[in-house]
């Protein structure tokens, strides 16, 4: 901004959109300010997808006749869930294939993948808004567990029968465990959005709690936690990643969702057989 402002003479509070032809102006606001400082609209996204491919462009011309190394150019920029330490090693091993490439992560951004200038916005669940295209990477579950001396002797047939000892979960609006066909509302002793607390409590015998597989398979494995009503399992989690639009995506973006689609299933879910096959992006 304050280079475009240099350039062209205005002042940089106020610069005018950048002039696509003789007679022909970006009649769209690019950016949006907040308390937090500047960010990218859909419209600005857009376009500064667009600057990339040209300059994707410029340097394939200008390097026509060298030797191809593929990867893509430039910095990945990626916004992730917190506490899922298996997608820090995916994204350590595009690292490794690509050490040239700069990558960068961050928690996640309330605006989407457009805000802070994030090319790819990792999330679980529905997140995102409509006009944000999405390609699911994995389904997983949360197992229910608890210290095996904490639900000896104790009868766990139905979910009902959960209202006999103490539970921790997720926090939520309105705690509940959907086990199989069963609504099971809680009236949690802890709720919280820290996944290792609440391995934690378990893992002393205090609740019975759900735990992603990536943490619940060394204690389950270990005879440290077991799994409580395997009958009635918890259900799917979606992870999906999220861009501003396919058709503007640099040839590093797809070579690291490609790359994400076949290790993070396996990476999330100890349990699973083999990774879930690609899907195609949707929004």
């Amino acid at each position: 901004m304050s280079e475009a402002a240099r350039r062209t003479g205005v002042p940089l509070p106020t610069p005018e959109p950048p002039r696509l032809g003789p007679r022909r102006r970006a009649r769209a606001r690019l950016l949006e300010r907040s308390t937090q400082g500047l960010s990218l609209t859909d419209a600005g996204a857009r376009l500064f997808a667009s600057a990339e491919l040209l300059a994707l462009a410029l340097l394939a011309q200008a390097g026509a006749g060298r030797p191809r190394r593929g990867g893509g150019v430039g910095r990945l920029r990626i916004s992730l869930p917190p506490h899922f330490e298996p997608l820090w090693r995916a994204i350590e091993g595009f690292g490794q294939r690509h050490p040239r490439r700069a990558l960068t992560s961050s928690s996640p951004i309330a605006g989407g993948p457009a805000a802070d200038g994030v090319d790819v916005a990792i999330r679980v669940g529905g997140g995102g808004r409509s006009t944000y295209v999405g390609r699911t990477l994995a389904r997983y579950r949360h197992r229910l567990v608890a210290a095996p001396a904490y639900v000896a002797g104790v009868p766990l047939e139905r979910p009902e029968d959960l209202g006999r000892l103490a539970c921790a979960c997720w926090r939520s609006a309105a705690p509940s465990w959907q086990l199989g066909d069963v609504a099971f509302a809680l009236d949690p002793l802890l709720a919280t959005n820290d996944y290792q607390h609440l391995l934690h409590l378990a893992l002393r015998g205090r609740v019975v709690t759900e735990l992603p597989p990536f943490l619940a398979h060394g204690p389950l494995a270990r005879g440290e936690l077991v799994e409580v009503l395997p009958a009635f399992p918890l259900p799917h989690q979606t992870v999906r990643a999220l861009v501003a639009d396919t058709r503007l995506l640099s040839p590093l973006i797809r070579h690291f969702l490609d790359f994400a689609a076949e290790h993070v299933p396996a990476a999330l879910d100890p349990y699973a057989g083999s990774p879930a096959a690609p899907t195609p992006m949707a929004r």
